[in-house]
Parts: C-alpha cells; sequence; structure tokens
C-alpha cells in the first residue's frame, strides 16, 4: 500500500461513514425506527455504487484512474458499506465460474458473521457480569 493510496482510502471512508450516517437518520426521520431501512438502503446504494466504479475502471470507460477506484470503492464505499465490498466480491467469483466458492462465501459470511455478532453479544454480557 502506498502513502497515496492509503490517504484516499482513508478520506474516501470519512466521507462514507458520514454518508452512512446521514442516510440511517433520514431513514429514522422519514420511517420510524421499526425497520432499519437505513442499513437496507445503504447496503443497495453502496452495491450499486462499487459495481458501477468496477465496470468503469475495470472497463476503462470514462477513464477512470485506479487512484480513483480505490477512493471511490475502497474508500466512499468501504466507509458507507462494507456490504459492496461483498457483493461485489460474491459476483466475481460467480463470473469466475467459482459457483461453490461463491456459495461458500455467501453463506460463510451470512452464518459466520450472525454467529459473531452473538458471540460478541455473549462476550459483552459475561464482561459486564463479572466487572
Amino acid at each position: 500500500m502506498t502513502l497515496q493510496n492509503g490517504l484516499l482510502v482513508a478520506l474516501g471512508g470519512a466521507i462514507g461513514s458520514v454518508l452512512r450516517y446521514a442516510v440511517a437518520l433520514a431513514a429514522v426521520a422519514r420511517a420510524g425506527p421499526g425497520f432499519p431501512w437505513g442499513t437496507l438502503t445503504v447496503n443497495v446504494l453502496g452495491c450499486f455504487v462499487i459495481g458501477l466504479v468496477a465496470e468503469l475502471a475495470t472497463g476503462g470507460l470514462l477513464g477512470i484512474s485506479p487512484s480513483v477506484r480505490v477512493f471511490l470503492a475502497t474508500g466512499i464505499c468501504g466507509g458507507f458499506t462494507t456490504f459492496s465490498s461483498f457483493g461485489l466480491d460474491a459476483l466475481q467469483l460467480t463470473r469466475d465460474g467459482a459457483l461453490a466458492a461463491a456459495f461458500a462465501y455467501v453463506a460463510g459470511s451470512l452464518v459466520l458473521g450472525l454467529v459473531a455478532v452473538y458471540a460478541g453479544i455473549v462476550a459483552a454480557r459475561l464482561v459486564a457480569s463479572h466487572g
């Protein structure tokens, strides 16, 4: 990783994080707190943007340079939602014909992610009960 790319990711990540927060606040204000509309919106928008950026960069369309791709895809989309990277990775495995790997990646991410969230909750409760 170069210093320039690290700074591009950091700047983009900050922008993406602020955008994610703004979308979450807008969703709660508009639809109420009963359903995670903000997260759903962020995930879908992030997936659309990372797909757009990846195709424009790899297809040579509009002259998106590697630095701009790092800023937009890794930085902004990564700060906005890592779900977009997940979607791109899963689609790329599928495009490469690695269907078993794509299925394992999707299923593993979902199942292991949920297990990890639960484990984190249990760990926090254990720490809190002994503190």
